[in-house]
């Protein structure tokens, strides 16, 4: 039976509401100290285990796409229209502001809490950087992690790709490694909705950064996808 597009648009905006309440949950909820808290790997692997569990509940329905990158590198691709991804994009930016709405009300309810000082697990460069990594630096950072991200993607959902029921595995640990290197850098975007829905709350420096973590993911995908379709998967 054929998916209706709703279902679609519902599909993502559950999905990248739950990436961006357990991802970013994990970083201002569990703590970024590992003594204390999870850490770097415990936050790394709350955004891969996310994109997992995602995987399996919504793949069959709308993909998983979860992230604007990977609708449009879908695009380019040739696995996706144009009109649909825009779709897919406005489910998925509804449920990133959602998830950290959620966030933002679980988080207020301790005694201290501010998402001006504390955050919601923002993306940022140079000063807003986890470890102070200037602009160039977060801006290769995520054009290339995106790219990385996207060529895991292509690869694992691909046709001739005999173990494509292990996607939502190989997709999510590869945010894992993603998020393991990167976290110094940017705390990590590679998903332009990720970085929007945190941005619009904390709003001052984070929202004037925020167009780094819109173009920069973007890039990496639209290049991974011309990679990928013109040159590795070329007959």
């Amino acid at each position: 039976m054929k998916t209706s597009g709703f279902s679609k648009f519902l599909a993502e905006l559950i999905g990248t509401m739950v990436l961006v309440l357990m991802g970013c949950g994990s970083a201002v909820i569990a703590g970024a100290d590992g003594t204390t808290g999870v850490g770097l790997l415990g936050i790394s692997f709350a955004f891969g285990l996310s994109v997992v569990a995602m995987a399996y509940a919504i793949g069959h329905i709308s993909g998983c796409h979860i992230n604007p990158a990977i609708s449009l590198g879908m695009v380019v691709a040739g696995r996706m229209k144009l009109g649909e991804a825009l779709y897919y994009i406005i489910a998925q930016v509804i449920g990133a502001l959602i998830g950290a709405g959620l966030l933002c009300l679980i988080a207020s309810g301790k005694a201290g809490y501010d998402v001006a000082v504390n955050g919601l697990g923002q993306n940022g460069y140079a000063d807003l950087s986890p470890q102070h990594y200037n602009m160039q630096a977060g801006l290769l950072a995520e054009v290339v992690f995106t790219f990385i991200f996207l060529l895991v993607i292509f690869g694992s959902t691909s046709t001739k790709n005999i173990h494509g029921g292990f996607a939502g595995l190989s997709i999510g640990l590869s945010l894992v490694l993603i998020h393991i290197a990167g976290i110094p850098v940017t705390g990590v975007s590679v998903n332009p909705a990720r970085s929007i829905g945190p941005a619009l709350f904390v709003g001052g420096e984070a929202l004037s950064q925020l167009w780094l973590f819109i173009i920069a993911p973007i890039s990496g995908a639209l290049l991974a996808a011309v990679v990928w379709k013109y040159l590795l998967e070329r007959d």
